[in-house]
């Protein structure tokens, strides 16, 4: 199976190197993208959209034969949704993890502070404590030497959706910073964070105690859930 990894803000490719490993131990084909913008520290980032980062993965899936996985990490989550509302015929599973899917209409996180067209990594007392579990001094350090700002106009676009198809893309949440137990809890609630989670028809959620960042503080444990999701969906 061909699983495409999304990152969330501030990282690329290179921020799914210690979760990919059991994925291509057990035979599976991993793509862990770059999006536009996330180049490097000095790519140009104006003018870049949630649409451009959408299109981008769509673009890496079109080049795939078959059905895809697609894994997205919190910001990475609205990028994947996006894909599989574009081609829900490509998609056999979206995997969100410490995310979800992003609604029609919806920002990912327009309240980050800005720097011109980029949003840079903010300082650590800008997140909750919940953010921050298992993340080590070590671990911080290693997070902001390779974190990239992320473009403007990603964290502020709307997301634009079109085909209700999307909604018979299975999904599977990995919660980290918060039990999914909470998310159910608000799905019952009718809370606007999970509507759109709420109309997808097939949903499976997995409990990854740890920060929003399991990539960095969970990673084995985090490349087995993915795992686990990824054969269900073959």
């Amino acid at each position: 199976m061909d699983i495409i990894l999304v990152p969330g803000f501030w990282l690329d490719a290179s921020s799914w190197e210690k979760v990919t490993p059991a994925l291509k131990a057990a035979g599976h084909t991993t793509h862990p993208l770059t999006l536009p913008g996330l180049e490097s520290v000095g790519a140009r980032r104006g003018g870049i959209t949630l649409k451009d980062h959408i299109a981008a993965v769509v673009d890496v899936l079109d080049g795939l034969d078959g059905k895809v996985v697609l894994v997205g990490h919190s910001g990475g989550g609205a990028v994947i949704h996006g894909v599989a509302d574009a081609r829900p015929d490509r998609v056999a599973r979206n995997i969100y993890v410490d995310s979800g899917p992003l609604g029609e209409g919806g920002v990912i996180n327009d309240g980050l502070p800005t720097e011109g067209d980029d949003v840079p990594l903010p300082p650590w007392d800008g997140f909750d404590d919940a953010d921050l579990v298992d993340l080590t001094d070590e671990l911080r350090a290693s997070f902001r030497a390779r974190a990239i700002p992320e473009p403007r106009g990603v964290a502020h676009g709307r997301q634009r959706l079109h085909d209700v198809r999307r909604y018979d893309v299975p999904a599977t949440v990995i919660a980290c910073q918060f039990p999914s137990s909470l998310l159910t809890e608000w799905i019952d609630a009718g809370h606007p964070f999970t509507a759109e989670l709420a109309r997808i028809r097939d949903v499976e959620y997995v409990d990854l105690p740890t920060g929003h960042w399991p990539q960095f503080t969970k990673p084995v444990e985090l490349g087995q859930a993915i795992l686990a999701a990824v054969e269900r969906a073959a």
